[in-house]
């Protein structure tokens, strides 16, 4: 395996199996810069969002990489998302056009409901989401787009959709040691649908746990390498953010080794620890 080994998606789209995050990379520069660096150390895989107000920024490493690569913009893989603002039919055609002319590229790989309609704040949120989704299926069939799917989706929002003409290829969710979300993937990978995880590190916290510091002295790797390939070996595709060369070379650095099943289930079974405790229903 490598950064760029393929997952085949459910309608055929192949993916990266590890990207480079961007959120919280609201600073044009160091969106530009880090994301260019990933680029030049070996990602192809390469995951944005209007909610992050950065598209232009990695749009224009992305240009500005493949100006001087013999890589094709074929090679590459990139994701936006259209926020949940945006929900509703026409809504979501707009936020995609705004998201075209921000990222300046000519099609996108990927692009998700970043966030689902829910009971929290939307009495008729299945209908809602249905209609973004109807508004997805749009601009999939136009072609600027290879593949569409959704993000913070969890079993029951999935449900909503799962009788449409194209189900989602995708669900991103929020995965680290401790907090699996274990029922979500398994209705995904029971429904062909491919999970993302983002802040996979647990933003930064999960880097102190004991446990896994004992693993990462085990193997010889950080901790940060233990929890990606943790995620590799679950079939989740993780997507480790920061801002760091060395860091986002570190993180690529997880195919030269396998962790033990046991080691495996050390980390299925950890307490929750590093997540965000943002939820979609509340």
């Amino acid at each position: 395996m490598s950064l760029d080994t393929r997952i085949k998606l459910n309608n055929g789209t192949a993916i990266p199996c590890v990207g480079f995050g961007t959120y919280k990379i609201k600073d044009g520069n160091e969106a530009y810069a880090s994301t260019k660096a990933a680029l030049e150390n070996g990602y192809v895989h390469v995951d944005t969002a209007a909610f992050y107000e950065n598209e232009k920024y990695v749009g224009n490493a992305v240009k500005d990489f493949l100006s001087v690569s013999d890589l094709k913009r074929e090679d590459l893989f990139i994701t936006s998302k259209v926020w949940k603002t945006e929900a509703g039919y026409e809504k979501t055609l707009k936020a995609f056009e705004r998201t075209m002319d921000e990222i300046g590229l000519d099609y996108l790989d990927l692009y998700l409901i970043h966030w689902p309609s829910s009971y929290a704040f939307d009495d008729d949120w299945e209908n809602t989401n249905r209609s973004t989704w109807k508004a997805m299926m749009e601009i999939y069939k136009s072609g600027r787009v290879k593949a569409i799917g959704v993000s913070n989706f969890l079993t029951h929002h999935l449900n909503a959709l799962m009788e449409s003409e194209v189900i989602p290829a995708v669900d991103q969710i929020e995965i680290n040691p401790g907090f699996m979300q274990e029922e979500t993937v398994k209705f995904c990978q029971s429904n062909g649908i491919l999970v993302e995880a983002w802040s996979p590190l647990g933003r930064g916290k999960s880097l102190a746990h004991p446990v896994l510091e004992e693993l990462a002295a085990k193997y010889g790797k950080t901790v940060a390498q233990i929890i990606l390939r943790w995620d590799i070996q679950h079939d989740i595709v993780p997507l480790p953010k920061s801002v760091h060369e060395e860091r986002i070379i570190e993180n690529a650095d997880v195919f030269d080794f396998e962790i033990s099943d046991e080691d495996m289930n050390k980390i299925d079974d950890m307490e929750p620890y590093g997540n965000s405790g943002h939820s979609p229903d509340e």
